[in-house]
């Protein structure tokens, strides 16, 4: 697939990075529409306090949007993070090491939202 001309530049693939700039671009989309619907929920609904926000989040749709936003989130900083583990750290070791960190702790992350949204 790739061809060496004289240089030791190895390219990969024309659809290599497509994958990726199109999960960036609708886990963001996912991000912005699930923000203005809270914001309509509360802009539009009585005054907020803490029965009013644990109302929203007591619908079973809002708690599962909620879920879908959160594992969007932890999609759009995985490849965002492992985009800049890439580019800047050079020691395979230390970008391995670093990789694994941030998929631990995304994936922490998402359980711990998974509990809190389900009380589990």
């Amino acid at each position: 697939m790739a061809q060496n001309f004289g240089s030791k530049r190895l390219v990969v693939g024309a659809h290599y990075g497509l994958r990726d700039w199109l999960s960036q671009r609708i886990t963001a989309a996912v991000m912005a529409i699930y923000t203005l619907l809270l914001v309509a929920q509360l802009l539009f609904g009585p005054k907020l306090g803490y029965e009013r926000w644990s109302a929203i989040f007591s619908q079973q749709w809002m708690r599962f949007a909620t879920f879908v936003v959160i594992v969007s989130l932890a999609v759009h900083a995985w490849v965002g993070m492992r985009d800049i583990w890439m580019d800047y750290i050079k020691p395979v070791w230390l970008r391995l090491a670093l990789q694994v960190a941030t998929i631990v702790w995304l994936v922490g992350c998402t359980g711990w939202a998974v509990q809190v949204l389900w009380r589990l």
